[in-house]
């Protein structure tokens, strides 16, 4: 295989990465790090740098488009990222002495459960809600567009979500994932918003809290521009397109694609962890 076709087949993964990291919220790192590892044979360190240049493009493309429609919450996003920024550094700086392997089997049980939970319906504009002071106190709460106008919805609590971010942060800047998943079930769960709502606000979290980790990768030198490019052309297109579909599509659809895109996570994780072992 020559530099050519590898750059095309990288940009191809790559496309598909972005356009389901825009969808489900999750960023591209979730995809991107398997794909570089397990079929281009790439070293993890490179994967992960790649990884997170790439959640910030795909941050970047999809964030853009989520904030004029009206669907991310800034305010609740710029409070939430003080923890997962936080948490990405101190992931990227202690990740040389973790076991990466005893926490990729957290990190499966952790998801096969988020799956569960992701599955279950739940309402989404409840007629009576309470109001949690500290969201009412920061102006966290907001609205969004739906097919029966502007909705407007309650953040319940913040504390719980603010330590999940950080726990979040940690993940990102262990494993290069972007750690979208645990920052959209941090608000739909836990939070209690609607799950548009936390897709879009976590695609926008997620670029802050690669960045974060992005510069420690960088100086260590892990971060080759010849990979990360055609990483980034891939993408930018396939999450801007992700951005358009999600607009239109429906929750429950959403809440289906979320789910099995952290199962197939899960497994390939537990499958990497006992193939690596034997």
């Amino acid at each position: 295989m020559n530099i050519l076709e590898f750059s095309l087949l990288v940009w191809l993964g790559s496309f598909s990465a972005g356009f389901v990291g825009a969808l489900t919220g999750l960023g591209g790192g979730v995809v991107i790090v398997p794909l570089l590892t397990s079929v281009f044979g790439v070293d993890i360190r490179y994967a992960v740098g790649a990884s997170l240049v790439s959640v910030i493009a795909t941050s970047a493309g999809a964030a853009s488009t989520y904030i004029k429609k009206g669907f991310a919450n800034l305010r609740l996003g710029m409070f939430l990222e003080v923890a997962t920024t936080i948490g990405a550094i101190a992931g990227a700086l202690i990740a040389t002495f973790v076991s990466v392997k005893a926490l990729t089997i957290v990190l499966a049980i952790v998801l096969l459960y988020s799956a569960y939970l992701s599955g279950q319906t739940k309402l989404e504009n409840p007629e009576k809600d309470t109001t949690d002071p500290l969201a009412d106190y920061l102006q966290l709460n907001s609205t969004y567009p739906t097919a029966e106008g502007v909705m407007s919805y309650q953040v319940h609590a913040v504390p719980a979500g603010f330590v999940v971010m950080l726990f979040a942060g940690v993940i990102s800047g262990l494993l290069g994932i972007g750690s979208g998943a645990f920052k959209v079930l941090a608000m739909d769960q836990i939070m209690r918003i609607p799950f548009k709502v936390s897709t879009t606000t976590s695609n926008f979290m997620i670029g802050v809290t690669a960045a974060a980790s992005a510069g420690v990768y960088l100086a260590r030198g892990y971060i080759d521009p010849g990979l990360s490019m055609p990483v980034m052309l891939g993408i930018l297109p396939g999450a801007f397109l992700g951005a358009r579909v999600l607009v239109g599509a429906k929750t429950h659809i959403l809440r289906i694609i979320f789910s099995l895109v952290l199962v197939s996570m899960a497994v390939k994780m537990v499958y990497q962890n006992l193939a690596g072992g034997m």
